[in-house]
């Protein structure tokens, strides 16, 4: 059983920074890629980030030079460092891996998601 746990969302004002941490358990032989997407009422899930296991980043246009994405492999970990927020990213984050469990293939994996709102 692999689970994948965000952390870190709450209300900030404009122009304000937050960090969102995820953090994969479970039996857990290798983590490949790791994402965060991100979903506001009435629009689609959309990337916002992504990171290889070896770590070289992509960005969604939208973000790109204010977010960035970084992983540890040690701790099994992904975080997302949120500058100069917006409104526009108000959202629910998620988390997304793929992970390969011993013993099994690779399987995609989401979190539970994490409120981020960004309001004066």
């Amino acid at each position: 059983q692999v689970q994948l746990v965000e952390s870190g969302g709450g209300l900030v004002q404009p122009g304000e920074s937050l960090k969102l941490s995820c953090a994969a358990s479970g039996s857990i032989f290798s983590i490949y890629a790791m994402r965060w997407y991100r979903q506001a009422p009435g629009n689609q899930r959309e990337l916002v980030a992504a990171i290889t296991s070896s770590g070289a980043p992509n960005y969604a246009d939208s973000v790109e030079g204010r977010f960035t994405i970084s992983r540890d492999n040690t701790k099994n970990t992904v975080t997302l460092q949120m500058n100069s927020l917006k409104p526009e990213d108000t959202a629910v984050y998620y988390c997304n891996a793929d992970i390969r469990s011993t013993g099994l293939r690779s399987r995609n994996y989401w979190g539970q998601g994490t409120q981020v709102t960004v309001s004066s």
